[in-house]
């Protein structure tokens, strides 16, 4: 199965000028200027979605290069075939894949092309996943399994040699792989929106809506100079300690198991307080900062509070959009002004169902971390100003 693009559909995303701004500034050379990488290199898509094809596109448009020939599709008993249509021998492989709805067939492909380029003695092969899936099971839960891990392993066995994301869930992921892991960031695309896209943004304030995402939105205001809130008391979510494996053992008293004359004290229960907003808001803009927008329950509910607070406009920022569900419908009924996301996942078909939807195209730091690797330069000027907390 082959997907065409059109060019309007190209440019359906916001994209940002150049230079970034100076927390992320990237140096992008014109395709004119990159022609010399392209004798040892191939840039191969999946197709588990249009948008796989469209990224790919945009990657190799902007190092001046043609996407490679292979047919990824399904036998009509749903398993995933792959076929190379030209040499990969002695040449440096980038594997780009978007994560689909259908997210196990997604990694299959991704795991079938790049096993083809390794027994086709590919030199390299770097995948580029800009959502790395499963990253939300990355901690043991209770009688679980640390899902990321696996995905992690099941990717280096099958001859993954490097891999460029985005904003992992967790940047521990980067430690479930024997290889090494560019963790990319969309930071510097979101604020630069924010400083062109936004009228009057010197008048907003940064909120987390939950403490667990104090640090990413503090990070956001420190770098646009504004004032930061926090809201504290949302309803618990599957992040919480309460679910966390360390919970696991059952909390029933059995006398058989410890001396009679000892007793383990029991972890007492959370109690969730009522919602604070641990900040001024009042007469202001409100811009939510997180890194993945699913499940947009918790995003409604805070609007709500914010909009009782006295905040004007309501804007939400994240780097991975989901949208699973009715999240559009949720979204286009509730306080939130805008939802800006950039286009590391397919939604297409969400932005058609919500308007307040927008998108941030992320492929031009993306197509400077494969020049950077096939030419074997430096990628820590892709991660400057960047702290560890960031």
């Amino acid at each position: 199965m082959r997907c065409e693009n059109t060019e309007e559909e190209l440019s359906a995303a916001w994209v940002p000028r150049d230079p970034l701004p100076e927390c992320g500034e990237i140096s992008i050379q014109h395709p004119a200027a990159m022609n010399h990488t392209k004798g040892g290199m191939v840039l191969f898509t999946g197709n588990s979605h249009p948008s796989s094809r469209e990224m790919g596109k945009r990657i190799s448009e902007r190092l001046g290069v043609e996407l490679g020939k292979v047919q990824v599709y399904q036998e009509t008993n749903r398993e995933t075939r792959v076929q190379v249509q030209e040499s990969v021998r002695g040449k440096d492989v980038f594997v780009i894949q978007t994560v689909s709805k259908d997210v196990n067939t997604t990694i299959m492909e991704m795991l079938i092309l790049v096993y083809a380029c390794r027994t086709s003695c590919a030199r390299s092969i770097t995948g580029v996943l800009p959502y790395f899936p499963y990253s939300k099971q990355c901690k043991m839960r209770k009688r679980g399994s640390i899902v990321s891990k696996l995905i992690a392993s099941m990717m280096c066995k099958a001859g993954l040699t490097h891999l460029i994301t985005m904003d992992l869930h967790q940047k521990e992921i980067q430690g479930f792989f024997n290889i090494p892991v560019d963790n990319l960031r969309a930071s510097p695309f979101l604020l630069q929106y924010i400083q062109e896209e936004i009228p009057d943004y010197r008048n907003a304030v940064i909120v987390a809506k939950s403490p667990a995402s104090a640090k990413r939105a503090q990070s956001f205001a420190e770098r646009l100079r504004l004032g930061l809130a926090v809201i504290h008391g949302e309803a618990q979510d599957a992040e919480s300690d309460q679910v966390d494996g360390r919970h696991s053992p059952p909390t029933v008293k059995t006398t058989g198991a410890i001396h009679p004359s000892m007793e383990i004290p029991l972890l007492i229960p959370k109690e969730k307080p009522p919602i604070t907003v641990v900040g001024d808001v009042g007469g202001r803009i409100a811009i939510i900062v997180d890194d993945i927008i699913d499940d947009v329950d918790s995003f409604v509910a805070a609007a709500e509070t914010l909009k009782e607070r006295g905040a004007y406009k309501i804007f939400v920022m994240a780097t991975h959009g989901i949208l699973s569900l009715d999240a559009p419908r949720f979204i286009e009924e509730s306080a939130i002004d805008e939802v800006v996301v950039t286009n590391t996942i397919p939604h297409e078909l969400q932005k058609l169902q919500c308007p307040k939807i927008k998108t941030v195209d992320i492929s031009m730091i993306l197509s400077e971390a494969i020049r950077r690797i096939h030419n074997g330069e430096s990628m820590s000027y892709l991660f400057r100003n960047i702290g560890m907390d960031d």
